[in-house]
């Protein structure tokens, strides 16, 4: 029996008029080639997780050589990309679906392996995380702090990114701001000790996520941008003195220079998988619900509860971002309007960048299972 859900009405989001509310959140796959380009596989994962009317979020893609890109992940910085891209973005649109563009850049969470000739990371301050990368399994080293000249670079790179990926027929692009990659490594006083005009305040720590959004948006227009936040991430070291504070000012600012964004992308405190912190359920995105008036997407926790997407979806009006669940079940928005039981996901799989389909494009649809 089909639910009645706000999850499964249909919501306005820049150019995109969604049928359902369901998102496929975006998700690191290191499938793409050498070049960083995406291929046939990449095209059919993205296509078996096209619904009409349906949101789907690319996967983090390198905004420029320079943006530490892992083994088997995409770059949108050449026209090779590009002509990669709109083979994608086409099968996505020729299912009636939508499809956006996470710009994202690394910062100090990669490693020199992964850098051109070498190169130290780039990050705002000289400080490392501690432990080693997940992708190389070497212990992160001191990253290079950006002058202010190369974060004017690094700005440019963002906005010229954007450019590429309209131009690759993406709806949007969304800047990846969250998760401890380097917007949001300015953003958190654990990572950022500068003492510049980019630095100290949280006025100075969010400069650099404003200016990378005006860059943007100034490239590609208004109604195609949109901005991933995650005040209580965690993930790589990241932690802020005073999180409401922060992102409340970040919101607050987005609100007043950027009213008609695509929309806001924020992390939920209850986040299961990159937090130390577990169940928070004392933390809520509610103040920043409340000071973003346009569309606002809702991403954590929701693969381990599926239940709470209906929940969420209709007592805020939020679209909800779903990412394991929605790797491991290609047909989700089904299985949740129905509730049918759901297919499990393989951890192992996920950033297997040699693995080929095994644990990508190999999880069958609902009616396979009856088979």
């Amino acid at each position: 029996m089909a639910t009645s859900s706000a999850l499964f009405q249909s919501k306005k989001v820049g150019n995109c008029e969604l049928k359902h509310r369901v998102v496929l959140a975006p998700l690191t796959r290191l499938r793409c080639d050498e070049n960083r380009v995406p291929n046939a596989l990449v095209q059919e994962y993205y296509e078996q997780r096209t619904t009409e009317g349906g949101l789907i979020i690319a996967e983090a893609t390198g905004v420029s050589p320079s943006a530490g890109i892992y083994p088997g992940g995409p770059g949108i910085y050449n026209n090779a990309h590009c002509e990669g891209w709109k083979k994608i973005t086409k099968a996505v649109h020729d299912k009636g679906g939508f499809i956006f563009s996470q710009l994202w850049h690394a910062g100090r969470a990669t490693c020199s392996s992964f850098m051109p000739g070498g190169a130290l990371p780039l990050a705002p301050s000289a400080v490392a995380i501690e432990g080693p990368c997940l992708f190389s399994g070497k212990n992160y080293g001191v990253p290079h702090a950006l002058t202010v000249e190369e974060i004017g670079q690094v700005v440019e790179e963002f906005a010229q990114a954007a450019k590429y990926a309209v131009d690759s027929g993406f709806d949007g692009v969304e800047i990846h701001a969250a998760n401890g990659y380097v917007v949001d490594q300015f953003i958190n006083t654990s990572s950022n000790k500068r003492t510049d005009e980019y630095g100290g305040s949280i006025e100075n720590r969010s400069r650099f996520c404003l200016e990378v959004t005006k860059a943007v948006v100034d490239r590609v227009g208004e109604d195609r941008v949109a901005v991933r936040l995650s005040p209580w991430s965690e993930f790589q070291d990241m932690e802020d003195a005073t999180p409401y504070e922060t992102w409340g000012y970040i919101v607050d600012e987005l609100q007043q220079r950027h009213p008609h964004l695509a929309y806001i992308h924020m992390i939920e405190p209850r986040d299961d998988y990159g937090r130390k912190t577990k169940n928070d359920t004392v933390n809520t995105l509610d103040p920043f619900r409340a000071k973003w008036k346009g569309p606002f997407i809702s991403a954590g926790g929701y693969t381990t509860h599926p239940a709470l997407a209906t929940e969420i979806a209709d007592a805020t009006g939020n679209l909800i971002a779903i990412g394991r669940a929605f790797l491991a079940n290609p047909d989700l928005p089904h299985r949740l309007e129905h509730g049918l039981p759901l297919n499990k996901y393989d951890r192992s799989t996920f950033y297997t960048n040699t693995a080929g389909s095994f644990g990508y494009t190999d999880y069958p649809y609902y009616q396979e299972t009856k088979a």
